[in-house]
């Protein structure tokens, strides 16, 4: 067998394989005459059909299976002998017809080469790192919120400003017929909250749809209607009163503490806000880190320049795909696909520089600290380690679940990377500046 390399630019190759008979033969004559042991042809004894008719019969099948075999196992190792870093999968050049009769043979295919480029994180802009805090103004709301929350609720006669309304909608047509609870600050514009204050128990108050939510999803919660139907939906629907509550503000005391962190976790007010911004200011570095992670992954691929064979990977979507593609299908997938296949390539080599590795400890760790926080969701608060292995054998017994958790810790440490080595600036910001200056002020 014999192998060469026909480099036709930087990113493009052609490698011919050249198959003769002794690279085969023996092969193929040891499988004929195992065929030839078992083989039930009627007229013949088994075990004694001649060679002849076995050959005819089974030949150029399993010549044909064999050369591919050895195709297949000759080119994966030409490639890691030479260390070729290839994008997709080699493309077999189209022959117009294989003579199976021959005895030799030569194939040739397409390699797509990997580009050679460099990296540089530290660009000549920083880009921005947001270390978002808890205010006053923050915490004070949380604070509200815990004691409505834990609050207990007084019935009232009448509806008031503050009440909560409990009621059904109702709209036969659509048939639409849902009981909810609700607050009057929710609805939009004080027209539709005017038509509530004063009324009580047993009351029918007609509605239109238009303009009762700011937002469609509120609609959509408040109708149970689907995202389809919600859409510019303007109706009329009732709704009757079946329950009208004050909410009595529950009293910052050492019992409301213990129910929120655990006996004597907390023991002031002072210490009640410490602890509400410190649990809030941990979930923000989470947020913070992934806008981090997107800014710096948006300025890698648009400042690390290099060129693609994009022919050949055109070539190959159109061949790797369930489903044939035609030209201009290919063109387009590999349009769609082209910047996670750069970051791709760039990822490869932060990891190889920074020597990145994921051991199968890692994995288990960090399978077992999500599955600790996902109990303590749940009041669990001190599972046994014994429980916690189990646990993780089940989760990474999914192949696709632990490639997940792979590519989360990959993650993390090229955080880490670019926390270290990036150009970035620190700008503290409140979380409500946050979410105005990320996803703009809504």
């Amino acid at each position: 067998m014999n192998i060469t390399r026909e480099n036709i630019d930087a990113l493009n190759a052609v490698v011919k394989v050249d198959i003769a008979k002794e690279d085969y033969s023996d092969k193929v004559e040891k499988i004929l005459t195992d065929y030839r042991k078992t083989a039930n042809i009627p007229g013949f004894r088994k075990g004694h059909v001649p060679m002849g008719m076995v050959k005819k019969q089974y030949g150029k099948a399993v010549l044909v299976d064999e050369v591919n075999k050895l195709l297949q196992d000759a080119l994966n190792k030409y490639l890691t002998e030479e260390k070729l870093d290839v994008l997709g999968q080699p493309l077999p050049k189209a022959q117009e017809g294989i003579d199976w009769d021959a005895e030799a043979f030569s194939f040739e295919f397409e390699l797509g080469l990997t580009p050679e480029f460099d990296v540089e994180l530290k660009g000549k802009d920083a880009i921005t790192q947001y270390n978002i805090v808890a205010d006053d103004k923050m915490i004070d709301e949380q604070i509200e919120n815990i004691q409505k929350q834990y609050g207990k609720l007084i019935p009232q006669d009448v509806i008031e400003e503050d009440s909560e309304i409990t009621g059904t909608f109702k709209n036969e047509d659509k048939e639409i017929e849902n009981t909810l609870t609700l607050t009057l600050d929710k609805l939009k514009g004080k027209a539709n909250a005017k038509k509530f204050v004063g009324a009580k128990v047993g009351d029918v108050i007609t509605l239109k749809t238009k303009g009762l939510y700011s937002d469609d999803h509120d609609l959509m919660h408040a109708l149970k209607v689907s995202h389809d139907d919600v859409h510019g939906l303007d109706i009329e629907i009732t709704f009757t009163i079946s329950e009208v509550n004050k909410r009595e503000a529950a009293d910052l005391d050492q019992e409301l503490f213990d129910k929120l962190f655990g006996e004597g976790t907390v023991k002031s007010v002072t210490e009640l806000k410490e602890k509400i911004k410190e649990d809030a200011e941990k979930q923000f570095v989470q947020q913070a880190d992934q806008k981090l992670l997107n800014d710096v992954t948006e300025y890698l691929v648009d400042n690390t320049k290099f060129d693609l064979p994009s022919e050949f990977l055109q070539k190959w979507i159109q061949a790797a795909g369930e489903t044939p593609l035609d030209d201009a299908a290919a063109k387009e997938e590999f349009e769609k696909s082209e910047k996670s296949m750069r970051y791709q390539l760039i990822e490869g080599k932060l990891i190889t520089a920074n020597n990145i590795q994921i051991t199968m400890d890692d994995i288990k760790d960090h399978a077992k600290t999500m599955i600790k926080a996902q109990m303590a969701q749940f009041g669990q608060l001190n599972p046994s380690d014994e429980e916690l292995e189990g646990i993780a054998a089940r989760v990474l017994g999914n192949q696709d679940e632990a490639r997940r958790i792979s590519e989360q810790i990959v993650s993390q440490k090229l955080l880490a990377v670019y926390k270290e080595k990036a150009n970035l600036e620190v700008k503290e910001v409140t979380y409500e500046n946050f979410v105005k200056e990320v996803y703009g002020d809504k």
